[in-house]
Order: structure tokens, then sequence, then C-alpha cells
């Protein structure tokens, strides 16, 4: 067993989702971790207190359908009902899947980065990722104050 210990599983669990930056390649790629709502002792859970029993996922940190922060450092992932919802248009994307079946980005995937949970921390273990820096780089300005389209406020 490898990899890069990250966080654990509580932090993500009570943050509702951190992230981290790594490099793929030339790249810097923006990542997250949310809780899998969906599996038992997930988020909806408020009897979990096992972090082993608190699945989490990790999914590269833009929107499917425009290239939109879908975790922003000042509010995190805005989950609602098991799924990651983008803050522009409002497709809401499944926490254990990355799949969308709503709005804009429907009939798309998250790109997922495999992570494991150990003795109640999660370990970056995704082979074409190298663990940069906890956090996310200096917004450059490309998403913020975008106006939404959504029906959702946040």
């Amino acid at each position: 067993m490898s990899g890069y210990r990250l966080t654990t599983v509580e932090t993500v669990r009570e943050r509702g989702s951190w992230a981290f930056t790594a490099r793929e390649g030339d790249a810097d790629r923006e990542v997250f971790l949310v809780p899998c709502a969906d599996e038992p002792g997930g988020k909806t859970d408020a009897g979990a207190t096992d972090g082993e029993d608190q699945p989490v996922r990790a999914w590269i940190n833009r929107c499917t359908h425009e290239d939109q922060r879908l975790h922003r450092e000042e509010v995190g992932a805005v989950t609602r009902g098991g799924s990651v919802v983008c803050p522009k248009h409002g497709s809401a994307f499944d926490t254990c899947e990355g799949s969308c079946d709503n709005g804009e980005a429907a009939g798309t995937t998250l790109r997922s980065i495999d992570v494991e949970v150990r003795d109640c921390a999660v370990f970056l273990t995704d082979d074409d990722l190298t663990y940069l820096y906890e956090g996310l780089p200096d917004d450059d300005g490309d998403d913020q104050g975008s106006a939404s389209s959504s029906h959702l406020t946040f």
C-alpha cells in the first residue's frame, strides 16, 4: 500500500469538501474530495462516527459543461442531496459516481482521481498525479463573479 496522505476522512466530512493541487505531467490540476453520501456511513448518515465507514471520492475541480470551479476556497463545494452543485448553472453531479443527469452538464461525468481510505485517513493513490499542496492556486478571476444562470442561490 502506498500513496500520499492528504487529510482525514473526518476533516472532509466536517468541511463538506477538501481541495488540493497536484501535478499531472506539465500541468497543475485542482482536485477536491467529498464524502460519498449514497453509501453506508455517508454524509447523509448523521450517526456515522467511524472514519473507515465514511467513503470519500475525489474529482477534478471543473464542471464538465463550462470550465467553472466546483470547489471554491471561500465556500468549498456546494453539496445538496448527495450531489455537488455547479455554482454557475446548477448542474448536479452525484458525489459517488460523478455523473450528472440535469442542467447544462446532463449526460457528462466528472473526471475521478484515485484515492483510498486507510486508518481514517485519505491517501492519493492516482499514479498520474503528484501532490503539490493543500488548497487551490490563487484565483485568476476566470470564474469569480460569473453571473449565474442557475435558479439556485448559494
